[in-house]
C-alpha cells in the first residue's frame, strides 16, 4: 500500500511564501496524478493543483499566479510552491495520488496564513 507523507505547513504573514512537500512511500509505475487539496471547517475539500507524471499541471482559479506545482519523479515526490498567500488560503493541506483505481491521500499540512 502506498501512503503519502506531507511536510511544509505552518504559519506565514500575508504576502508570504510557503512550500509544501510530499513523498511517496513507492515508486508509481505507470500514469498517474499527484496533487494538492485543501479543506477548511467552512468549505468541502477543494483542488488547488495537480500534475501528472509526464509534467501536465491544472489548477484551480484561486491558485493560478500564485502557486506552482511540480513533481520529482525519480524521488516520488510532488511540492506546492505557494506565493502571495492569502489569509482565505488558510485551510489543511492534503497531498492526493490517483493511479487508475487507485486513491490515496496524506494525513494532511495546516496552512495558517496570518499577521
Amino acid at each position: 500500500q502506498v501512503q503519502l507523507v506531507e511536510s511544509g505547513g505552518g504559519l506565514v504573514q500575508p504576502g508570504g511564501s510557503l512550500r509544501l512537500s510530499c513523498a511517496a512511500s513507492r515508486i508509481i509505475f505507470g500514469p498517474n496524478i499527484m496533487g494538492w487539496y485543501r479543506q477548511t471547517p467552512e468549505k468541502e475539500r477543494e483542488l488547488v493543483a495537480t500534475v501528472t507524471k509526464s509534467g501536465d499541471s491544472n489548477y484551480a482559479d484561486s491558485a493560478k499566479g500564485r502557486f506552482t506545482i511540480s513533481r520529482d519523479n525519480p524521488r516520488n515526490t510532488v511540492y506546492l510552491q505557494m506565493n502571495s498567500l492569502k489569509p482565505e488560503d488558510t485551510a489543511i493541506y492534503y497531498c492526493n495520488l490517483q493511479h487508475g483505481s487507485l486513491v490515496v491521500w496524506g494525513q494532511g499540512t495546516l496552512v495558517t496564513v496570518s499577521s
